[in-house]
């Protein structure tokens, strides 16, 4: 997976929004108790909002003016955390950028909300539209990237280059729109969602991460 990231060309940020907040205060003041010391918990979440503000508006700014349109970001409800992301290609030799043309699905649609201390944790990344089998989605729309999990991300990581990851994982696992009738008009959930990707992340850190294989790094 690392070496497709540099295939891809990660984005790298400045220091600022991407060094961790709780070492940029633990170097300060030599730790211990005082008055002090109660003001530090504020401190780090103004500190973490300042961030993770910088940060997305950046993102938005490099994602408005990608040359390629691979990507296009609308607010939820006006929202800088909680983003409609649509993905509007994949591998154009793919079986499933032929379902794209055969069903008129302009754009894969996913919903990216942002935590707290993004980007130091990853946000949490579901497929809202259409019903895709296969490619690494699960139930709920979850999406099975190790990148994804606090043991997997890194805070140099871009929204455009996860995209990007995403978009090649889908082809990779053969993705498909699914077109059985009844299952293909379910919506999914983001309940589901986020109960399966809890699951899978409990598993794959038992037993490692075997998808994609590690050969595709």
């Amino acid at each position: 997976m690392a070496t497709l990231l540099r295939k891809i060309g990660l984005i790298r940020l400045h220091n600022r929004d991407t060094e961790d907040p709780k070492h940029h205060h633990n170097h300060r003041g030599g730790g211990g108790g005082g008055p002090q010391s109660a003001l530090v918990p504020a401190a780090r979440q103004q500190h973490c909002t300042q961030v993770r503000s910088r940060r997305l508006m950046k993102e938005l700014q490099d994602i408005a003016r990608l040359s390629d349109r691979f990507i296009s970001v609308e607010l939820v409800d006006e929202s800088l955390f909680d983003w409609n992301v649509k993905l509007h290609q994949v591998d154009k030799d793919s079986v499933l950028w032929q379902d794209m043309k055969e069903t008129n699905t302009e754009f894969i649609l996913l919903n990216l909300t942002f935590p707290d201390n993004f980007p130091f944790s990853p946000p949490f990344m579901r497929v809202l539209s259409p019903r895709l089998e296969n490619g690494y989605v699960l139930d709920g729309g979850a999406i099975c990237m190790e990148l994804l999990t606090p043991r997997g991300w890194s805070s140099a990581y871009t929204v455009e280059a996860v995209m990007r990851q995403f978009a090649a994982s889908l082809v990779k696992g053969q993705g498909r729109i699914c077109r059985k009738a009844g299952k293909s008009k379910k919506s999914f959930s983001r309940k589901e969602a986020e109960a399966t990707f809890k699951s899978l992340v409990k598993t794959h850190e038992k037993y490692g991460w075997v998808t994609p294989p590690v050969s595709d790094g």
